[in-house]
């Protein structure tokens, strides 16, 4: 388990929907990650950079289509491009090879595509910065990024956002979820109290668009939870590990056989040990 040392303060009290939801979920990768700063070089799991890739072709499309007709061959085309040249042996696959992970993002594009086009909704920001105090002295902020914002005809504003998660949640799981409602908030404080907001995910393993809207009551308290959280944060003196199976710092810890401690105190001579031991296995590999 970490301990405390020094501020847990980082980024100049900036937070956002994912770091709490890694202080959430792992607390000892937190504060090694935005306190610590001293994360080794864990592998990209293949479900973060197909889903990292499927949103900047998406992004693409969108900032295309405003000039141009797309075909969907022109969207496969430059997805292939990003796919290709930001791939590299330090993404972790499991269950089946990159062939498949790589299918499996153009059956979500081409499905996305048909479903959606001619994409003459009105768009009127493509990952829209939000940007806001959480607490009335300022001290603490929120910060994200919206995958795209929307204007429909009778005034609404649209928060869209993509999902390439190979599970549905609940209904009751989006009605509570933070990460969109922090960004409705946040649009409030750009645009007014007063105006409308539909939060609407895009699950595209299943073609599947959800459509889920707060009341000021619930986005006050989620801004007072919020702030709680991020109180608690500052206050915390150990930072437990999770322990978690699918916890990419728990999972790297098992794999190399290191311990937090010695990660935070060895930092420079552990990873040039492992980056080491990384290359002799490519080498047995290979002569094998």
């Amino acid at each position: 388990m970490a301990k405390r040392s020094g501020s847990s303060s980082s980024n100049g009290n900036v937070y956002s929907h994912s770091k709490l939801w890694l202080f959430e979920s792992c607390p000892e990768f937190y504060k090694l990650r935005y306190i610590d700063k001293k994360v080794p070089p864990i592998p990209t799991h293949i479900s973060l950079f197909l889903g990292t890739t499927v949103h900047e072709a998406l992004e693409w499309l969108y900032h295309q289509a405003k000039h141009r007709e797309i075909s969907v061959d022109d969207l496969i085309e430059y997805f292939t491009d990003q796919w290709t040249s930001q791939f590299n042996e330090d993404i972790r696959v499991e269950n089946g090879d990159e062939v498949d992970a790589y299918n499996r993002a153009v059956k979500l594009l081409t499905d996305y595509y048909t479903k959606n086009k001619p994409f003459k909704q009105n768009v009127i920001a493509i990952e829209r910065k939000v940007f806001f105090p959480i607490d009335d002295e300022k001290k603490y902020f929120i910060q994200g990024f919206i995958d795209r914002l929307d204007m429909a005809e009778d005034g609404t504003y649209e928060v869209h956002d993509y999902k390439t998660n190979q599970s549905m949640k609940k209904r009751e799981d989006f009605d509570k979820d933070k990460q969109l409602a922090l960004y409705h908030i946040g649009l409030q404080e750009a645009f007014g109290k007063d105006i409308k907001v539909k939060l609407i995910w895009h699950f595209l393993s299943f073609n599947r668009q959800i459509v889920s809207q707060r009341t000021q009551e619930e986005l006050d308290k989620l801004r007072t939870d919020t702030f709680e959280l991020i109180k608690k944060i500052e206050c915390m003196t150990e930072w437990p590990a999770c322990n978690g199976k699918y916890c990419d710092w728990c999972s790297y810890k098992r794999e190399n056989k290191v311990t937090y401690e010695s990660i935070v105190q060895d930092f420079d001579e552990q990873i040039k040990a492992i980056e080491m031991k990384k290359i002799a296995d490519t080498g047995q590999k290979f002569l094998s």
